[in-house]
């Protein structure tokens, strides 16, 4: 048994360990991943250090400086590796967490090949790349050409000669459409509302504001939103001459798909062979429910990173520290807190009443 378990050796996973090694507590890492990186290891190759929407540092450890060109997917593994050397965090892995349940007013953890690991406290930092979100929208089951997430896209080479529908307006539909457009046959963009460009500056207010509008919604239990809504989508030299030559000309949602296209409300069709879902993720939570964490509102009602729910759980990659800068901050906070319920000796279950843990630091 341990004081804190730690689920997901991601950004915000490390930044938790970090702190809590630095403070002497006694944690364990669990990781579903084979090796360092997190959601990383799975970015496209063609997602550079240059092209990639922002790289933050975790506590203690610059990001090293390297090649522009050099794929994401290598060189932030390879920080995260160099990070988990440096200050000794021993993640376990692969170990892909099933399920977390109060026994005996502690918190077990059980895993896909069997294995049990049990906890006073527990910090879930597990993301959302694993879970990619899939709108409902009717005729996807006759649709004869190919579709396929963000999460599945490995490059351009695919798209050579197709007539390709992206839909979604955020950050990641933007960088896909530069990429295929020019090996593409044709490529229409197609969103549910009217993206909003921004020509200025992501300054320290831009962030807070965006900050203040998640927090203010997972405050209430109500599902997280995507931080694009409020800061928009960033007016580059790329994105400025795409707009102007029309490759980033937007589309109204289509209603339907058929079998060879889309459909709009008003009976108007375009020939597709290629759907790129680029629609965003939902947070990796499932082998959390038997907690019952979430609120009527549908989300995890949060203090802070703490669950209102249980005061023993606290998320991080939530909300609104589902950013690699968030998600670093959010460690150290969690951390803090967790500290001191431990050294209060009894860590309120979900139910508010003394789960008789004891301990703290070991």
């Amino acid at each position: 048994m341990v004081d804190v378990l730690v689920v997901g050796g991601g950004q915000g996973g490390l930044a938790a360990a970090h702190h809590l090694a630095r403070t002497g507590t006694d944690f364990l890492v669990l990781d579903a991943e084979t090796g360092p990186g997190g959601a990383w290891r799975h970015r496209w190759p063609t997602l550079t250090m240059a092209t990639v929407n922002g790289i933050r540092e975790l506590p203690g450890l610059p990001v090293p400086p390297g090649p522009p060109e050099r794929p994401a997917r290598e060189a932030v593994p390879e920080y995260f590796a160099e990070y988990e050397r440096r200050f000794d965090l021993r993640v376990r892995r692969p170990v892909q967490v099933r399920d977390v349940r109060s026994v005996d007013r502690l918190l077990r953890a059980r895993t896909t090949d069997g294995a049990e690991f049990t906890a006073r406290t527990l910090i879930n930092a597990t993301g959302t790349w694993t879970r990619p979100f899939w709108p409902t929208v009717p005729g996807r089951q006759v649709f004869a050409g190919r579709q396929l997430h963000t999460h599945d896209y490995r490059g351009p080479g695919p798209f050579t000669g197709r007539r390709v529908v992206v839909v979604g307006g955020g950050i990641s539909a933007v960088q896909l459409i530069l990429e295929i457009e020019p090996v593409a046959a044709a490529v229409t963009w197609v969103t549910r509302r009217e993206p909003v460009w921004v020509d200025r500056e992501f300054t320290t207010e831009l962030g807070r504001a965006a900050v203040a509008m998640v927090t203010e919604r997972v405050e209430r239990g109500l599902p997280p939103r995507s931080v694009v809504s409020v800061t928009g989508l960033p007016l580059t030299p790329a994105t400025r001459g795409a707009r102007e030559s029309g490759v980033l000309r937007r589309q109204p949602m289509f209603a339907e798909l058929v079998p060879h296209g889309v459909r709009w409300a008003d009976g108007r069709e375009e020939q597709a062979d290629v759907v790129l879902w680029c629609t965003g993720f939902r947070p990796a939570l499932a082998h959390l429910a038997p907690l019952r964490l979430r609120s009527p509102a549908g989300g995890v009602q949060l203090v802070g990173t703490r669950a209102a729910r249980d005061a023993r759980v606290h998320l991080i990659g939530y909300g609104p520290s589902a950013s690699t800068v968030g998600a670093s901050r959010a460690g150290r906070a969690a951390v803090t807190e967790l500290r001191a319920l431990l050294a209060a000796g009894s860590p309120a279950g979900p139910d508010g009443a003394d789960t008789g843990a004891r301990g703290g630091r070991r």
